[in-house]
């Protein structure tokens, strides 16, 4: 399993100038940005140990991390 973050402008790098725009027009498109941002944080730190949890917290978080993503990119390649 892989312990590298999976930051937004790193997973859709074609969309990085749309985010930085949705960011700061869109406060919906915002609050799910962060939101990932927490969560995706929450993953790394429980997969590399710096803050251990049990395997079904840690696949709850990343199944949101996922819808959240999926989300995200539904706004990004409608815009």
């Amino acid at each position: 399993m892989s312990h590298t973050p999976h930051e937004l402008p790193e997973e859709f790098p074609e969309f990085a100038g749309k985010m930085v725009e949705l960011k700061q027009s869109d406060d919906h498109f915002a609050k799910l940005y962060d939101d990932y941002h927490d969560v995706n944080t929450a993953v790394y730190r429980a997969e590399t140990n710096l803050e251990p949890t049990d395997q079904f917290h840690e696949e709850d978080l990343r199944k949101k991390r996922a819808a959240l993503k999926d989300e995200i990119y539904r706004i990004l390649s409608a815009a």
